[in-house]
């Protein structure tokens, strides 16, 4: 095995994806335990790694501000080239990325091979994820092959944020939260629309929770969550906050840490519950190669996650163009009896 000293480890997506990649990196330091390892990650990630003890030093690539445009671009080729890298694991094989660890001279470069200038990689992997045979925090130690690493343990690392903490407790104890009845969090957005389970889905499935477990719910998630959010608060009669767009990726986590039991369509939030070891439910309305729940599911043992039988012939693209009535696929009770299977557990 190589005895590499400096490692760039890429991962600027979204924020399911880095979670998931937190096994890899765990293996990486273990494999390597005196390296510096570096993380490159977008800004809305960093509180899912800041105090990781894997990582060395956190890289933003912010595209909006400092790294906008081809003097931003630039601006982050330069500052990668003057840490002389000798090794760089891209998570995240897209243009942009394998034109930065190129141009920053680093001599390894490991990733998946695709179209997006996949040729600039020393070491590409043939890119098999579309098939979706294994999980994403799988398929990520897989790359850690390439460099003789061979790790079979997904376990995440999350580290929760001080003032995040601190924030979600004052939180729930202004609102008189956990003491009496459990707290579950509901997330009905996602990043495409064809993976958002029906809003009066969500209302009935609420109302059951309420009634058989007397929950409260609070409703959390991004801005694609908060129309869906507007329409369940109206259509409710029982206690339900509302946090969609209104929290840090920090304050999330601290709030999901504090919740009994999260429910949510197939999205990042589930994989920060998942680390966290907070029981998920995870909704997908789609069940195609590489957008399945073989990849995507939540693996904590107390989780489970609910889907329709495989499509075999029938085309649903990751578009604003599908058909409205896929999202149907998955009841209510189908939801509901994964809730109850969860508190048979606890």
């Amino acid at each position: 095995m190589n005895n590499f000293k400096n490692i760039l480890v890429v991962r600027t997506d979204r924020i399911g994806d880095v979670v998931l990649t937190t096994p890899a990196v765990r293996a990486l330091r273990q494999a390597y335990p005196n390296a510096r390892i570096t993380m490159l990650i977008a800004p809305t990630t960093f509180d899912l790694v800041s105090g990781n003890p894997d990582i060395d030093v956190i890289i933003l690539d912010d595209r909006k501000k400092v790294h906008n445009g081809v003097l931003g671009f630039w601006r982050l080729v330069f500052e990668l080239r003057s840490k002389k890298f000798d090794l760089a694991i891209n998570f995240y094989t897209k243009r942009r990325t394998n034109l930065l660890c190129f141009l920053a001279g680093v001599p390894m470069r490991v990733g998946y091979f695709d179209k997006n200038y996949g040729f600039l990689l020393t070491d590409p992997i043939e890119d098999n994820r579309a098939a979706g045979i294994k999980h994403e925090a799988r398929y990520c130690l897989d790359v850690l092959e390439r460099i003789g690493i061979h790790d079979d343990n997904l376990e995440y690392l999350l580290p929760l944020q001080g003032r995040a903490q601190v924030w979600a407790r004052q939180f729930f104890e202004n609102h008189d939260l956990g003491k009496k009845v459990p707290v579950f969090a509901i997330h009905p957005g996602a990043s495409c629309p064809a993976k958002r389970w029906p809003v009066e889905r969500f209302v009935a499935l609420m109302e059951n929770l309420h009634q058989k477990y007397l929950a409260t719910f609070i409703m959390v998630g991004a801005n694609d969550a908060h129309e869906a959010t507007k329409q369940i608060l109206v259509n409710t009669a029982f206690p339900v906050f509302d946090l969609t767009n209104k929290t840090t990726v920090g304050q999330l986590a601290g709030i999901l840490s504090r919740c009994r039991l999260l429910v949510s369509n197939d999205s990042g939030p589930v994989h920060i519950a998942d680390a966290l070891d907070v029981p998920v439910v995870s909704i997908f309305t789609r069940n195609q190669p590489g957008i399945n729940p073989e990849r995507w599911r939540p693996v904590g043992p107390k989780s489970r996650y609910v889907a329709p039988p495989p499509y075999k012939d029938r085309a649903f693209a990751k578009s604003r163009f599908f058909d409205a009535k896929m999202l149907e696929n998955v009841t209510v009770d189908e939801v509901l009896e994964a809730v109850d299977a969860i508190f048979k557990l606890c």
